[in-house]
């Protein structure tokens, strides 16, 4: 009974960096859009400073 608590709480710790690092490559891509949009902007836009 010992083995089988220590495997599942292992196999929880396991999921829970699979979702950290989910939820980091989604911010990352989010931050990257963000990014590309204000260089496209800027590349296509007049370029004017407010």
């Amino acid at each position: 009974m010992k083995d089988y608590n220590y495997k599942l709480l292992k196999n929880t710790k396991i999921d829970r960096k699979k979702g950290i690092t989910l939820l980091a490559l989604v911010i990352t891509i989010i931050i990257m859009l963000l990014l590309a949009a204000i260089a496209i902007q800027m590349a296509i836009g007049d370029n004017r400073t407010y």
